[in-house]
């Protein structure tokens, strides 16, 4: 058993407490709704304390993406996808996410070191949104569901909606 009896052995309680000790604040900005390789991409900004996406950090992650989303016919798409541009504690990351077929998603994440948006990579296998990046994905998810999945009106409607629906300078 762990240290603490009441908790299952796999629990690592001073892990737990550390990391919730360093939580901080993200903060994160909409970079605007654009046409990506015939995709209707939304796009944000997600900056650790003292980190800043600079505009060759949004041009860099929208080239990635671009890359990516060229890809879209082969895997499904539906044509919508969102892009994070994450200026991390630990490094730079970006985050392309996109609806298929069958209420699926696709996600891929490149990583690299801070400030350095050439060095951007795909990220290893099995690595997932971290808990900042999860919060935009959990509101895209939503948003996805209500404007276009149980919307009214024709599909332009419904994605003119959708695209509008962004969280902006949204923290937590």
């Amino acid at each position: 058993m762990s240290e603490h009896a009441d908790l299952p052995e796999a629990v690592d309680a001073k892990a737990l407490l550390a990391l919730s000790e360093g939580h901080h604040e993200r903060t994160m900005r909409f970079l605007g709704t654009s046409e990506i390789s015939g995709h209707l991409v939304k796009a944000y900004a997600l900056e650790a304390p003292g980190r800043t996406v600079t505009d060759g950090d949004e041009d860099e992650a929208l080239r990635i993406a671009e890359g990516h989303l060229s890809l879209g016919e082969s895997r499904g798409s539906l044509g919508l996808a969102v892009v994070i541009a994450h200026a991390g504690g630990d490094g730079d990351y970006v985050l392309v996410h996109s609806w298929i077929e069958g209420h699926m998603s696709d996600l891929a994440i490149f990583t690299g070191p801070a400030g350095r948006p050439d060095l951007l990579r795909p990220g290893r296998v099995g690595l997932a949104p971290c808990v900042w990046e999860a919060e935009i994905l959990a509101h895209e998810r939503d948003v996805f569901a209500w404007h276009v999945l149980d919307g009214e009106g024709d599909v332009s409607d419904r994605l003119t909606t959708w695209s509008e629906d962004v969280i902006e300078g949204a923290s937590r």
